[in-house]
């Protein structure tokens, strides 16, 4: 028998997915007696006047019965006498497209369903070029509905022909074309008597005969390491699953990204101790010597991975909300998770033609190519030389939702040419020279909140005190460091991306820095917050409601925004979202300006 076979079934709505899998599971007797009658009695209900619906055996969820469509992902697992399988009947809609990705994550061969009457649609072209990225290279192209075209081998050799040319546009590898109809079971487990003029095998016959074993594509031995083991004081054990290659005892393993190097003293798979072990296997692995091993480290052998913190990468952005450039997100990529800043949008794809499209920000559902920086170093390598180390996600900081997923094409070289100096005066140095905590007080809230005249007045009673302070007002940075910046969503996240690195810079001095910026995205305060650091970061949201804010309207530009003047301005044009968990919080529309710093500076004794 040959190994599993994981396989995905996409293409455009309405194209028969569910249909063809369900008629697969009946003509092969995979199904279990009660199965079956349920399927029989469900038919009758259905759309197809009382014969069998194959589809209801995918589509479960009510809202997919009633509409016909799938819209979830629906797993199946069954076994012929040939081979083992997984699949994953995906849903077509354009609105799903995410849903559609996460199945292709899985599989090693693609089933791409093709509607005879109606040839290749958009979406036929966005699921192929997603397969590719998700690096699918075995492809089957299921001319469905022939019934609907009366068997027309003339028909079907010319939407043959064209799905030839979108395979080469697409760049996939292998491909096979096999005409079926789902319903009425043509070629799907035995020959269609319909179309003797065709000669190749059914479809069932083709995938449990594919070799989808990609030898020799991947060197090396890479293992990231997922946990570490620690019972007892005997024993230390590093334990993941191995994407790569082969371990046995007494192998030289250099462990990345620190660069040391250890043997192999013992494997372990579950809790038998083992000689080797292969890509594939969940092993715990001891090495001879104490070295500094931890979550998200990978360990290798006659490979090169990439150490770095920049690199270029393809996508499939999946949110509701627009992708901007700056904007920032946690990556996981193998076993790490971290900060991670799309830097800048090189161009997106145009789903028909393949064209690079120049953009400044995506959409659900594009393709872009796109300079991804990380907050530290990371180990990662081409998708292409190691799939592993080569894809990833990004998760939104706020919502914790993924909002894309994608592979590497290449690390940054200037991201490698430039190392940290290590200086020998150091941040604690300078703080303790000048005896205080260095700290960032970032006020944020909307205009007219007061934040600025709260952060002069702190910094007023800290330097009394006898601390050394910095005050970086909004507006005095935008007429400095920042007046190449405007005031779209992309410039916003730059500008507080740069105010953040400055804070840094002036706490490694020792200074406390107080901070005055509406920052009105959330995200962007937290990756503030990481650049600095949480343990001095100190969020201070001046919550004062916008209807006091208007009636201050010290500079008039509510009333410009309410008169269209200024299209983006916070509050009007542009949400505000408002801090979930800040160190402190004020209104000063309930406090007077000399009790509200009194209360800041009772509060800040905390932190001080």
């Amino acid at each position: 028998m040959k190994g599993l076979l994981k396989f995905i079934t996409c293409g455009s709505v309405d194209d028969g997915k569910s249909t063809l899998i369900g008629h697969m599971l009946y003509d092969s007797k995979l199904l279990f007696a009660d199965q079956e009658q349920a399927l029989k009695l469900d038919s009758k209900v259905g759309s197809r006047g009382g014969d069998i619906d194959y589809s209801l055996l995918l589509d479960g969820l009510m809202a997919e019965r009633e509409q016909g469509i799938t819209i979830d992902v629906a797993y199946r697992y069954f076994t012929t006498n040939e081979r083992s399988f997984i699949v994953a009947d995906t849903p077509g809609h354009e609105e799903y497209t995410r849903n559609m990705a996460v199945g292709a994550s899985f599989a090693d061969l693609a089933v791409i369903l093709v509607d005879a009457s109606k040839g290749i649609l958009r979406q036929t072209i966005r699921h192929g070029r997603i397969c590719a990225l998700m690096g699918i290279r075995h492809f089957v192209f299921a001319v469905n509905k022939m019934d609907l075209i009366g068997y027309d081998e003339t028909a079907y050799k010319k939407l043959e022909k064209d799905i030839r040319k979108l395979a080469v546009d697409l760049e996939l590898k292998e491909v096979t074309i096999i005409p079926v109809s789902a319903t009425e079971g043509d070629n799907i487990t035995t020959l269609s008597k319909n179309m003797g003029w065709y000669k190749g095998k059914t479809l069932l016959s083709h995938l449990e005969t594919v070799d989808v074993e990609d030898n020799g594509l991947e060197e090396g031995f890479v293992m990231p390491v997922q946990r570490v083991c620690r019972p007892d004081r005997s024993f230390r054990g590093f334990a993941g699953e191995i994407t790569c290659g082969q371990v046995s005892k007494g192998d030289t393993l250099t462990v990345l990204p620190s660069g040391q190097k250890a043997k192999v003293s013992s494997i372990l798979v579950t809790d038998r101790k083992e000689a080797s072990a292969g890509m594939g296997q969940a092993v715990t692995i001891s090495l001879d010597r104490e070295v500094d091993i931890s979550r998200g480290s990978v360990l290798v052998r006659d490979t090169e991975l990439t150490v770095s913190r920049m690199f270029t990468a393809s996508i499939l952005w999946m949110d509701d909300e627009h992708l901007a450039e700056g904007k920032s997100f946690l990556i996981k990529l193998g076993t790490q998770k971290l900060p991670a800043t799309v830097m800048n949008i090189k161009y997106k794809l145009d789903i028909d033609s393949g064209d690079h499209i120049p953009a400044k920000q995506l959409r659900k559902n594009e393709i872009a190519e796109c300079d991804i920086a990380l907050s530290g170093n990371a180990v990662f390598d081409r998708f292409s030389d190691h799939r592993a180390q080569g894809e990833f996600i990004l998760i939104d900081r706020v919502s914790n939702m993924t909002s894309a997923c994608g592979v590497v094409l290449h690390s940054l070289r200037r991201s490698e040419n430039v190392i940290w100096q290590k200086l020998d005066i150091t941040r604690e140095h300078r703080a303790e020279k000048m005896k205080q905590k260095p700290l960032t007080l970032w006020f944020t809230g909307l205009s007219g909140a007061g934040k600025s005249t709260l952060a002069n007045e702190v910094e007023k009673q800290l330097s009394v005190m006898g601390h050394y302070t910095m005050l970086l007002d909004g507006d005095n940075i935008r007429m400095g460091i920042n007046k190449n910046l405007g005031f779209e969503e992309k410039d916003r996240i730059e500008n507080i991306r740069r105010v953040a690195e400055i804070s840094k810079l002036m706490n490694d001095a020792g200074l406390i820095v107080l901070t005055s910026f509406i920052s009105p995205y959330q995200s962007d305060r937290q990756n503030a917050r990481d650049i600095i650091g949480d343990d001095s970061f100190i969020e201070i949201y001046v919550s004062t409601p916008i209807e006091e804010c208007e009636k201050r309207d010290v500079k008039g530009l509510y009333r410009k925004a309410r008169e269209g003047k200024i299209p983006n301005f916070t509050g009007v044009g542009s949400p505000y979202e408002a801090p979930t968990e800040p160190e402190i919080t004020v209104d000063t529309s309930r406090l007077s300006v000399e009790k509200a710093v009194e209360y800041l500076m009772e509060e800040l004794k905390r932190f001080l």
